[in-house]
């Protein structure tokens, strides 16, 4: 893969293509998790006297339409705070310029070429600068101007130091011999995480399962789920997965009535009744001992619905006891990545990925556009 520290930008102008799509409320940003991220690529062009201008999405508005609540103003406004600097924020492509060391382009999805992989935009974006820049792995598994086209149509494109710093962590996950291994997938589907499954039991001694998932798995085992969420289509591949006797269950399980009840009871796994849901899942003992043992662990995704405090039990145990273990930890997704941020310290997990959809992907061993637009192999 080509790499910032092999390019020259020495007193280069650089358009530098980064994820700044963090969660905002009344103007200001919540988490600027994604924004801090990328200071060490900013500070290494700092260094060699080059002018940026970045390039984000943020959320999903309606192409050709500049709507207000998706500008980027409230991220340009943090960014001068974090790196003490003015970052102009620049609407329309033809107006920038590189009067400053930091500007930002507004809301690259305003432009109604960029999730259609425009060639004209495309082309207008690696002529930006004499560098093309791509430092947003959570948008690496999307085919868009800015995250494929600009880097294939640039003389000069290169990955940013946190890309390389998350394929280097996800190779270390997926490539390391280390063992034990185990993994933990979380979600409510089966077949959106079924590659994913399949990928890491490869990898993995054992893949700890959560949410609707598990409750698939439970229904394949013969347990009843009540009114539990699960995919009546996924059940005989569940059972084609419990067969490799990898795949690790709960012993006991939170249910109650709904989701939005004030009530709940923790029961064994063929406990539940026909009128319970299941909704959260307790940490085993033998899971327990699997997290204490392991050599590696890499986590996507919580086992319950966390966010309400009578399901959050399960997530937070596994979140405290990741955290305290002495294995190599990787994390990666949204939902996760709020968990650890809940329940435990960031700075206790290896890894904390910035990825989402790109973050599976990647564990599916998919090749992820922009990655090999860098020339990227696995």
């Amino acid at each position: 893969m080509r790499k910032l520290g092999d390019t020259d930008v020495f007193n280069k102008t650089v358009a530098l293509r980064v994820d700044l799509n963090v969660p905002v409320k009344d103007g200001k940003v919540l988490d600027d998790t994604r924004i801090v991220a990328i200071t060490p690529t900013l500070q290494y062009l700092q260094k060699q006297k080059s002018k940026v201008v970045l390039i984000s999405h943020f959320g999903r508005p309606e192409p050709g339409i500049f709507d207000q609540k998706f500008s980027l103003l409230p991220v340009a406004k943090r960014l001068e705070e974090i790196f003490n600097t003015r970052v102009q924020l620049f609407q329309y492509l033809k107006d920038i310029n590189f009067d400053d060391h930091i500007s930002l382009i507004e809301n690259i999805r305003f432009l109604p070429g960029e999730v259609h992989n425009d060639p004209d935009l495309s082309s207008q974006l690696s002529d930006l600068a004499d560098v093309y820049i791509f430092d947003a792995f959570g948008t690496s598994h999307r085919s868009h101007a800015s995250t494929f086209g600009a880097i294939n149509s640039s003389d000069t494109s290169c990955a940013g130091l946190l890309l390389e710093e998350e394929t280097n962590a996800l190779i270390k996950a997926m490539g390391s011999k280390e063992t034990p291994t185990l993994s933990i997938v979380g979600g409510s589907k089966v077949s959106s995480k079924l590659d994913v499954i399949k990928s890491l039991l490869h990898v993995s001694n054992e893949v700890l399962t959560g949410g609707g998932i598990t409750n698939t798995f439970l229904k394949a085992s013969g347990n009843n789920v009540g009114t539990s969420l699960y995919e009546d289509s996924m059940i005989e591949h569940a059972k084609d997965l419990l067969a490799t006797k990898k795949i690790l269950l709960p012993e006991e399980v939170v249910v109650s009535k709904s989701i939005e009840s004030s009530e709940s009871r923790i029961c064994t796994v063929d406990g539940v009744q026909d009128h319970e849901m299941i909704l959260d899942q307790i940490l085993s003992p033998k899971a327990r001992e699997k997290i204490a043992k392991a050599k590696k662990i890499i986590w996507n995704g919580p086992v319950g619905v966390f966010e309400k405090k009578l399901f959050s039990q399960g997530t937070q145990e596994l979140a405290e006891a990741i955290a305290s273990s002495n294995a190599y930890s990787l994390a990666g997704g949204g939902e996760t990545l709020l968990a650890i941020k809940m329940f435990t310290d960031k700075s206790n997990i290896s890894y904390c990925s910035t990825g989402g959809g790109a973050f599976l992907e990647f564990m599916e061993g998919k090749a992820l556009p922009s990655l090999s637009a860098l020339g990227f192999k696995f």
